[in-house]
């Protein structure tokens, strides 16, 4: 059987770092990206299962990752969970309405992360969760 890809978007290497460590720990491929200009042309290059994106990165923030993930046929697909620092009172809905699967405040709970992970690529896919 092959091994789920999961795109890691996100600036902060010792975050990416750990995110690896435990994907894989999990039986899971990993590819990554350091800004949103790479992430598209990563989710192109990779076709990877799901992205865990980062809002807050240089060459186009998160939500221009969204917008351009969604208006590529390609690639609207592809689940995206959201784990920023950002405040979630003034940024979950609009990551949401954006076309995200999940949203997470960093630092998230790894067990709540993972548990979110194997639910969106679990057959059959479960659709949109609003995580906190």
């Amino acid at each position: 059987m092959e091994k789920r890809k999961i795109l890691i978007v996100d600036d902060d290497p010792d975050l990416r770092r750990a995110l690896n460590l435990r994907l894989r720990a999990n039986q899971y491929d990993t590819a990554y990206a350091t800004d949103g200009f790479s992430a598209i042309a990563m989710a192109q290059k990779e076709r990877p299962d799901l992205i865990i994106l980062d809002i807050g990165l240089p060459a186009g923030d998160g939500f221009v990752v969204l917008e351009r993930l969604q208006e590529n046929a390609a690639l609207s697909c592809i689940p995206v969970i959201v784990l920023t620092a950002r405040d979630p009172q003034s940024t979950k809905e609009k990551i949401m309405r954006a076309g995200a699967t999940a949203f997470f405040q960093k630092p998230a709970d790894n067990a709540e992360l993972l548990n979110a992970v194997r639910a969106v690529l679990s057959p059959p896919w479960p659709g949109t969760m609003a995580m906190a």
